[in-house]
């Protein structure tokens, strides 16, 4: 099976992918490179994890929720200032958007 490309995936306005079942690695990676972000370790235990709460919820996890989860399964403490510099522009923007979830409503 051929890997898709992220220009041959449908994006909104913003680079959101619109249907989060276009996702795969190489086009996280993409996606990350587009946000100058080189992805590391503990950004993939949060992409992983804001799927897979996406498909279970059809909803995107807050932060709390988030915090709790890195905590409880991979024993990661994270702080906000620690996600910050994982995702400068903020979960919401750059974290939901390498995931590959479609851009959440409550994001502006």
């Amino acid at each position: 099976m051929k890997t898709k490309k992220l220009n041959s995936i449908l994006k909104d306005s913003q680079g959101y992918l619109i249907n989060y079942k276009d996702w795969n690695k190489s086009i996280a990676i993409e996606i990350a490179k587009t946000e100058s972000i080189i992805l590391t370790k503990k950004h993939w235990n949060i992409i992983y994890f804001i799927r897979k709460f996406y498909i279970e919820y059809n909803s995107t996890p807050s932060v709390r929720i988030l915090y709790t989860y890195l905590q409880k399964t991979n024993n990661i403490h994270i702080t906000s200032l620690c996600l910050l510099k994982l995702f400068p522009k903020g979960l919401e923007s750059q974290g939901i958007k390498i995931a590959g979830i479609p851009k959440p409503h409550r994001c502006i």
